[in-house]
């Protein structure tokens, strides 16, 4: 006999940041999401339709994740997608509101920027959206293929099983659990 499943609705993706208010705000100024919850240390945003929304919590020893992975440096845990109608428009309107574009870009058809405390995201076109994809050259394909093979980049494979002679890290001492 199995336990019946409890009712489990996603309230909210929550991004660790140095100061939560300051990100908030962006994702605030860049969503048109308002703010719903705000007490020190913790805001809450909700979009204008409803459905889950996004959470800040104050971090101080938040670090940046590298993206793309490279070894040795602190991995991307999760990273936010938003689809825009125009891409150009919407990357024009994260960069104004505080967002840098990736150096790195591995599609054509879409952007990966970062947040003002280093959190990817990604804006792209819904595949079925009325018109074309923006044109990629083979030369373009060419170029990031190349970038990527010679770059020290983290596989999947190393993240899950990595190499058994690669030096180790000591193990982490437990800590308690601060999630609000």
């Amino acid at each position: 006999m199995s336990t019946p499943r409890p009712s489990l609705t996603l309230s909210s993706t929550v991004l660790d940041a140095p100061d939560a208010a300051e990100l908030a705000d962006f994702y605030r100024r860049l969503l048109g999401w308002e703010t719903v919850q705000e007490e020190p240390g913790w805001v809450k945003l909700l979009p204008p339709g409803g459905g889950s929304g996004l959470g800040f919590q104050t971090e101080k020893a938040y670090v940046p994740p590298a993206w793309p992975a490279t070894t040795g440096d602190q991995l991307m845990m999760l990273h936010l997608d938003f689809e825009v109608e125009d891409l150009e428009a919407g990357v024009a309107h994260a960069v104004a509101e505080g967002a840098t574009p990736a150096e790195f870009q591995p599609q054509h058809d879409v952007r990966v920027l970062f947040d003002p405390v280093g959190h990817p995201f990604c804006l792209f076109v819904n595949e079925e959206a009325p018109g074309e994809p923006p044109a990629i050259s083979p030369e373009w394909v060419a170029e990031q293929t190349r970038e990527i093979a010679e770059q020290d980049r983290l596989t999947i494979q190393d993240a899950v099983a990595p190499d058994p002679s690669a030096p180790t890290a000591p193990p982490r001492q437990a800590e308690p659990d601060t999630l609000t």
